[in-house]
């Protein structure tokens, strides 16, 4: 079974409670970043958003990463788990603008995924197409559901 970190409040947003989370999301963000947005010095930590699903075959984990090219990324799966590192740079050094508002984060980001050890290291594959990165994880065959026939 793979396991994931995954931020806090990644449900499906449902109700009074999502509107009243996210008003209070919104609090936070402008007491710590202040209300123009901030500056890179006082900016949170930033997590690109991950889906992981499994098939009998393997597993798919794909990873928003708006504004990167394949280039800024790293993959590396080691001892069963999946890593995605990376680093967004800041666009708000222009010497010509003036910025009123940064919301976009920027900075390192690192994302680990167990997927225990019945993968397949050897097959790995990785495609990054319009901003989101696709990691196929083949599991073991070992690891793979095999059905058993049942005889009458």
């Amino acid at each position: 079974m793979a396991t994931s970190l995954v931020p806090f409040g990644s449900g499906a947003p449902t109700g009074m409670f999502y509107n009243f989370r996210k008003e209070m999301d919104q609090l936070f963000d402008r007491f710590f970043t202040g209300e123009n947005g901030g500056s890179q010095e006082n900016a949170i930590a930033w997590s690109p958003r991950l889906n992981l699903s499994e098939t009998e075959s393997g597993y798919e984990v794909s990873v928003d990463l708006p504004g990167l090219k394949p280039e800024e990324v790293n993959v590396e799966l080691r001892n069963g788990d999946l890593w995605i590192t990376g680093e967004r740079k800041s666009q708000s050094e222009s010497k010509d603008k003036t910025w009123h508002r940064v919301e976009s984060y920027y900075g390192e980001f690192r994302r680990g995924v167990r997927l225990g050890d019945d993968v397949n290291a050897e097959h790995v594959s990785a495609e990054f197409n319009d901003g989101v990165l696709r990691v196929h994880v083949p599991k073991a065959e070992k690891a793979q559901t095999k059905k058993i026939e049942i005889k009458a």
